[in-house]
């Protein structure tokens, strides 16, 4: 069972699909937003959510203070179960202003050639099988989206190496909890603009 942990939505229990998703476990997702709240990371955060599976970690942003979360899930049954939950999650809101939700049935390289906005918060927590070469094409793509001080969660089989982050973001820590491993990256910072005059 895979239900929201703290905030407005609290104990909420989240729709899961019954196959094709992993969802993450509560002791990975219970870390992943204790390390996001010390950096007071969410607070009227932009949020993405890529690979959302049910939504759970896109949908505890939200719970915990995010202003606009977008789920995006090319699934079609992920993608009603995140509809869904978004609905739920919204309901238990203060005001159902506080929150905006949006959810996209788009492949995640469709959607990040497309995506006019910038994101605080984003998640990859793709399917253990996507390939590493794939993954990279993923991570090069936020490079236009991310805003000032991003910080990007990748959620990857502890076994694998390394994503390679592309020259838009840096590596600043990873963490193991059994077979998973979560990486953190923030925005690289930009050199600094140069005049040739």
């Amino acid at each position: 069972m895979t239900r929201i942990i703290a905030g407005f939505a609290g104990s909420l229990t989240l729709a899961v699909p019954r196959f094709g998703t992993r969802p993450t476990s509560d002791r990975v997702r219970e870390a992943i937003f204790s390390a996001l709240d010390a950096q007071d990371a969410l607070r009227d955060a932009r949020v993405l959510d890529l690979y959302a599976g049910s939504g759970a970690l896109g949908l505890e942003a939200a719970s915990r203070g995010a202003r606009a979360v977008t789920l995006v899930e090319k699934s079609h049954g992920a993608t009603q179960l995140c509809r869904k939950n978004a609905e739920a999650v919204l309901r238990a809101a203060p005001t159902r202003k506080s929150v905006s939700i949006r959810v996209t049935g788009q492949p995640v390289q469709a959607f990040l050639a497309g995506s006019p906005s910038r994101f605080d918060v984003i998640f990859l927590d793709p399917p253990y099988d996507l390939g590493e070469v794939e993954l990279a094409r993923n991570l090069t793509a936020l490079a236009p989206i991310l805003a000032e001080d991003a910080t990007v969660v990748v959620e990857r089989d502890s076994r694998s190496p390394e994503p390679t982050w592309g020259d838009a973001l840096q590596l600043t820590r990873r963490k193991d909890y059994g077979d998973t491993a979560v990486w953190y990256a923030t925005a690289a910072a930009l050199p600094p603009y140069s005049s040739s005059h």
